[in-house]
C-alpha cells in the first residue's frame, strides 16, 4: 500500500513537473535551440545562433523579414572577389517596422544582420532611447557594412564578417530631438547619461549578434561598436 501510494506521489509530481514545463517552452520558445526563430518574439538565448543559421536559408530568412514588416528589399548576388562572395544580400530599407534609418542610406547587408538589426531596433534601441531621453531614435551613423578584406586589412589571415556584408559598424545615434550621441565620444565622456545609453546599446546587441564589439574591446573600436553574425559554433563575443 505505501509503495503504491509513493508511486502514484512520484507520477504525480512528474505529471505536474511535465506540464509545467510544456507550458514554460510554450511560453519561451526563443529560449530553446530547436525551435523556429519568429522575429516577433522578445530576444532569447539562442536568437543570435538563429539569425547567424539564416546564411543557410536566404529564403526563409527574406520571408521572415517581410513577416516583420520591414521595408527591406533582396539585392543582387555579390561577387567582389573568391572570398567575398554571398547571395543573401538585402538593402535595408527606411520605412516599415524600421523606426530608425541609416546614414548612410539604405546600406547593404547580409539578410541575417539586416533581421538583427530590425530586432535591436526594435527591442534595444528604441528602449534604451525611451527611457534615458524620452524620444525616439531616427537615425543610425554607421561607417559600412561591405568591405571586402581580411580582418584588421592584413594581407592575410582570415577574412572579416565584412567581406560579405554580415556585419555593420555604427558610430553613433541621432534622436528625435536633433541630439546626436556618437560612440567614440560619449562611451568614457563626461556625460553619465549618453555613457550609459551607450552601454546599454552594447549590451543589448550581445543577445542579438555572435560578434558585439565596443571601446572596451580594443583601440580599433574605441570609436564604433562592431556587430556581426558570425558562425562561431554556438559561443559568442561580447566586448
Amino acid at each position: 500500500m505505501r509503495r503504491a501510494l509513493l508511486f502514484f506521489i512520484l507520477l504525480t509530481v512528474a505529471a505536474v513537473a511535465i506540464i509545467e514545463l510544456a507550458g514554460w517552452t510554450g511560453r519561451h520558445p526563443q529560449d530553446l535551440p530547436w525551435t523556429r526563430l519568429r522575429l516577433g518574439d522578445p530576444p532569447g538565448r539562442f536568437t543570435a545562433e538563429k539569425l547567424a543559421a539564416l546564411r543557410d536559408d536566404p529564403a526563409q530568412c527574406l520571408a521572415l523579414l517581410a513577416e516583420a514588416g520591414a521595408a527591406d528589399r533582396p539585392a543582387a548576388a555579390v561577387d567582389a572577389g573568391p572570398d567575398c562572395r554571398f547571395d543573401d544580400a538585402v538593402r535595408i530599407l527606411p520605412g516599415g517596422s524600421r523606426k530608425a534609418d541609416f546614414r548612410p542610406a539604405s546600406p547593404l547587408a547580409s539578410c541575417p544582420l539586416a533581421a538583427g538589426l530590425l530586432l535591436w531596433d526594435r527591442d534595444v534601441l528604441q528602449p534604451a532611447a525611451h527611457d534615458l531621453y524620452g524620444e525616439r531614435a531616427v537615425q543610425l551613423l554607421h561607417a559600412g557594412t561591405l568591405s571586402c578584406r581580411r580582418l584588421y586589412g592584413r594581407k592575410a589571415g582570415a577574412f572579416s564578417e565584412h567581406a560579405t556584408a554580415n556585419a555593420i559598424d555604427l558610430v553613433g545615434v541621432r534622436l528625435a530631438g536633433g541630439r546626436t550621441i556618437l560612440v567614440g565620444s560619449g562611451w568614457r565622456g563626461g556625460d553619465p547619461r549618453a555613457a550609459a545609453f551607450l552601454h546599454r546599446l552594447r549590451d543589448g546587441a550581445c543577445g542579438l549578434f555572435t560578434t558585439t564589439l565596443s571601446p572596451d574591446y580594443n583601440k580599433a573600436h574605441r570609436g564604433h561598436f562592431h556587430l556581426d553574425l558570425a558562425r562561431h559554433s554556438g559561443w559568442s563575443a561580447c566586448r
